[in-house]
């Protein structure tokens, strides 16, 4: 069994050749490669043929391409846009304006693409353009949606909430359902801190705008059905029991493809970017989760979860220490990591530490995707900055780091909150798997 400082020097290391630009599953596999030659033998580094043909074989990987595919038609079928446009209708009164549709339609777009990147992408796109001549806060603006859109990762279907369960052996229908109230509750508390802001300063909520007639709201109303029924026809399958998630994923493709088709947009042109930028994401993706599962045989072996484990309970560190000192650990991390790579490169060594703690895997799971939701947004490697920023075409991109301070302040609370209080993560998940 190798020792701490061993293991510490493993996990330096591999941490370093990511710093230094190396690619996520190249530096993996290298570790993966070192621990097997130093510690075990050529032999053992002789099966990872066999260990990614066992990885790359098991049914719910085949949920992480219908996913990325589901995100993409929708995306290519206009169906934002109009969705946009119907919810700014209803949430344009409140203080702030327009401000809350940013996150209304972050929330409703996670809720079926599973991607912060691509809900950035999205809702910067059709967003932008509707504030230019509005005098709204730029700032505020630029934050709300680079902040709005890190739920992408977190309101089910999640891609990341899909490969930390298969990484840790736990349920995805369970993880599934713990993301919901997190993931609508910090719309929430999004949309409550715009208000406070514009309460605050009213000239950061731009001009006021005149009230569609009710009947052209309710018209336009119908805009919000399509993602409405992808949700239910992929979670309620699952929830209902007639799925598996990968079946579900299926499920939600069929249903965007008759979605596209109804709107005009399904055409053999479509369909191939559609596929083209699905397989680009999805050849990226298991790369890195082959390279990590060959990581994570590789430390179990080696007997690293126990050895850590005992170091931790040795220390004498409760679960409350523990978890302070993670989410320093993450946040530090989070600024030079993309997201992905952190939970990757960290998943197999915290997680046993957490389990014997007597900590619920899936209350981690989603407080480790909310960690890597602020991952999103902070500098220097925070994807969603770049996003908006290149979506919004010129000036600086302090202008949206500024911007997401304050939602970064209000996820800070909220973990705090899920740390001292788990039952917010963990009430429905128990009350749907009794």
């Amino acid at each position: 069994m190798i020792d701490v400082a061993g293991a510490g020097i493993g996990f330096v290391l591999m941490l370093g050749l990511m710093f230094i630009g190396l690619h996520v599953a190249t530096a993996l596999f290298i570790v993966s490669a070192l621990g097997c030659v130093v510690y075990l033998g050529v032999p053992t580094l002789m099966s990872f043929g066999e260990n990614a043909w066992g990885v790359l074989n098991d049914f719910i990987m085949t949920a992480i391409p219908l996913f990325i595919l589901l995100g993409e038609i929708l995306l290519r079928a206009g169906i934002t846009e109009r969705m946009y446009n119907s919810l700014s209708d209803w949430l344009s009164r409140f203080p702030g304006g327009l401000l809350h549709t940013n996150i209304g339609a972050s929330a409703l777009f996670a809720a079926v693409s599973g991607s912060s990147v691509a809900t950035a992408a999205t809702i910067g796109t059709v967003a932008l353009p509707a504030f230019r001549s509005r005098r709204y806060n730029e700032r505020l603006v630029l934050g709300s949606i680079a902040s709005g859109a890190t739920l992408g990762i977190l309101i089910p279907p999640s891609i990341n909430l899909i490969i930390y369960g298969a990484i840790t052996n736990t349920s995805i229908g369970r993880l599934f359902a713990a993301g919901i109230l997190p993931g609508f509750g910090l719309a929430g508390l999004f949309m409550v801190t715009i208000a406070a802001l514009c309460i605050w300063r009213p000239e950061w909520a731009g001009l006021r705008e005149e009230r569609a007639p009710l009947a052209d709201r309710l018209r336009r109303l119908g805009a919000l059905m399509p993602p409405f029924f992808i949700f239910v026809v992929v979670m309620g399958s699952i929830y209902l029991g007639w799925a598996t998630p990968t079946e579900a994923a299926a499920l939600g493709v069929v249903g965007a493809l008759v979605l596209a088709a109804g709107n005009g947009k399904l055409t053999f042109a479509m369909l191939h970017s559609a596929f083209e930028a699905t397989i680009r994401t999805t050849a990226m993706i298991l790369l890195i989760i082959l390279a990590a599962f060959f990581l994570n045989f590789v430390i179990s072996i080696l007997g690293i979860p126990q050895t850590m484990a005992n170091f931790v309970a040795e220390t004498g560190a409760t679960p409350l220490m523990t978890m302070l000192l993670l989410t320093i650990f993450y946040l530090i991390l989070g600024c030079f990591l993309e997201t992905l790579s952190m939970m990757i490169a960290t998943v197999p060594v915290v997680v046993p530490i957490v389990v014997a703690l007597g900590l619920d895997p899936v209350w981690f799971g989603i407080y480790l995707v909310i960690m890597m939701e602020m991952a999103l947004v902070t500098p220097p490697m925070g994807m969603n900055l770049y996003v908006v920023q290149g979506v919004r075409g010129g000036g600086p991109i302090r202008d949206v780091v500024i911007g997401t301070l304050p939602f970064l302040a209000v996820r800070i609370v909220f973990v705090a909150a899920i740390i001292f209080w788990p039952e917010i993560v963990l009430w429905f998940p128990n009350l749907m798997f009794n």
